[in-house]
């Protein structure tokens, strides 16, 4: 996945995120409706979000003799912290927000104010959603979007794509609460709108968190690039067996590959190393993203 596909979404995000909050805030002093205020603070919330997505890309470029791998998995750890804030200051609150104007239900102001605003945040949301989709679709390959989720190692699109599809589905439970509110002049329908934004926002914050200690904790290569690997060792005319592979991301960007190999007992010390060093050339070459590669030759007897 390319870095800078994932930060052009993000950005793409933040700009619409920061413009949506400030209509929502203002249609909520005007109106009073809950899920309008639920909808500024989950707007809040991936505005906040995107800003750590972005200093935690600036953060995983430093060097540091003292961390020889490099920080990439800084990357994961902001991602994780997204996940939190999106689970306490989104999901969480607009919960709170929906049962309390559930149980006491208030009044809408000029509902018109929350319905256009809720409209146009629908097409800037879909704005955002259709950066992020396009830049999945340059490297998801056949998978689907589900897939690509689990299967991505870069934690930027996976999390711009899932709150953006959160936002947008939370901005159609607003707005049915706004105009289910109105039509019917039951204020409840505005605190089960507020309710319904807040139960996905935890699910998606859940999905999240899941998947970023997924990454923390260290995923290996995926099987496509695991079976490069192993066709471009087992190739070798002096590698007589692939004993064993291990691949783990130490960063986003930067795959460790561990193999131990046999050659023939008659191999002398000059061909292994030639052998090893033509692996690793061909390794790169097939999965560019192999940084640090560690290749152990064992004689076969």
């Amino acid at each position: 996945m390319s870095t800078s596909g994932g930060m052009r979404a993000v950005l793409a995000a933040l700009i619409a995120n920061l413009g949506i909050a400030v209509a929502k805030f203002i249609a909520f002093f005007v109106t009073g409706s809950a899920s309008m205020l639920s909808e500024a603070v989950h707007s809040v919330a991936d505005s906040g979000n995107q800003v750590l997505l972005i200093v935690g890309n600036r953060h995983a470029r430093r060097e540091s003799e003292d961390h020889n791998f490099g920080y990439g998995r800084v990357r994961y750890i902001y991602g994780f912290i997204v996940a939190i804030v999106l689970f306490v200051v989104g999901g969480l609150y607009s919960l709170y927000e929906g049962i309390h104007k559930f149980s006491h239900p208030e009044e809408i102001g000029d509902s018109r104010v929350a319905i256009a605003v809720l409209v146009v945040a629908i097409a800037l949301e879909s704005f955002s959603l259709r950066t992020a989709l396009q830049e999945v679709s340059h490297v998801r390959g056949t998978r689907t979007l589900w897939q690509f989720v689990r299967a991505a190692r870069q934690p930027e699109l996976p999390v711009i794509v899932l709150e953006d599809i959160g936002a947008l589905t939370g901005l159609i439970f607003a707005f049915v609460g706004v105009v289910g509110s109105t039509v019917t002049g039951d204020a409840r329908w505005d605190g089960l709108g507020a309710a319904a934004v807040g139960v996905l926002l935890v699910v998606i914050a859940v999905i999240l968190s899941l998947e970023m200690t997924s990454m923390l904790v260290g995923e290996s290569a995926l099987e496509e690039d695991a079976a490069a690997i192993r066709f471009q060792i087992s190739s070798s005319t002096f590698v007589q067996q692939l004993i064993h592979l291990r691949t783990l991301y130490v960063g986003p960007d930067e795959l460790l590959v561990v193999a131990k190999i046999g050659v023939a007992a008659e191999t002398t010390s000059a061909e292994v190393s030639s052998a090893i060093d033509q692996i690793e050339r061909d390794i790169r070459s097939a999965v560019p993203h192999a940084r640090y590669i560690s290749i152990e030759p064992d004689l076969l007897r």
